[in-house]
């Protein structure tokens, strides 16, 4: 497994891996829907997804001598390394926002505010993309367009959903600065890790799974 995922980060990994990591400061934007970050994790995926299609990384990798089922993983491993790093940096960006920013610039009315509770929002929309993108990915590895804009719809839905339900009352404890509420966050935040990981374990199993019967 070590071999395979240094054969990831070596041959497949694409420069906008890196680059929307930065994307982790667009939380210093005023009203802004901070949610849209963690779409672009996604769109890294996809990219690196697309460039290993086409340089034909799947064959090459499967005529290695290694387990068909460890192939997929050792792709979501890469895809969960930079995700957790993009939540630490959002997580250290919403810090640092909340320490530096006035109180009244701390208040976002295009979404969820900066805060512990939308870093879980992140686990969460993170985790949507997993479960949706690579059993699809993996169950026809020729495809890649379509199982990430089946993806990406389902994040802007639950995005959608997010902001929406911002502006109901029972919301309204997650959406002032911290450390307003820090329980009824903490618990949010760690329910969103929680069903981040949940989620993407379950996607690792389903495209292995369907990975060991795909003809190449």
């Amino acid at each position: 497994m070590k071999a395979l995922i240094k054969k990831e980060f070596s041959l497949c990994l694409h420069p906008t891996s890196f680059v929307f990591l930065a994307f982790a400061a667009l939380v210093f934007v005023p009203n802004y829907p901070y949610e849209v970050i963690f779409f672009f994790s996604g769109l890294s995926v996809f990219f690196i997804s697309m460039a290993a299609r086409e340089s034909g990384d799947l064959t090459f990798t499967c005529s290695l001598p290694v387990r068909k089922r460890t192939v997929p993983l050792a792709r979501i491993l890469v895809a969960v390394t930079f995700q957790c790093a993009l939540l630490l940096l959002t997580a250290i960006c919403v810090a640092v926002k909340q320490a530096v920013f006035p109180e009244e610039m701390l208040v976002n009315l295009a979404g969820n505010s900066a805060n512990l509770a939308f870093c879980g929002f992140g686990g969460l929309l993170l985790g949507a993309f997993n479960l949706v993108f690579f059993p699809l990915h993996y169950g026809r590895p020729e495809k890649v367009g379509v199982p990430f804009v089946i993806a990406a719809a389902v994040q802007f839905v639950l995005i959608g959903l997010l902001v929406a339900v911002r502006h109901l009352p029972f919301f309204a404890p997650l959406t002032l600065p911290d450390p307003a509420n820090y329980g009824v966050k903490l618990a949010v935040l760690f329910g969103g890790l929680a069903l981040y990981g949940l989620m993407t374990a379950v996607a690792a199993l389903l495209s292995m799974k369907r990975f060991e019967s795909v003809d190449l």
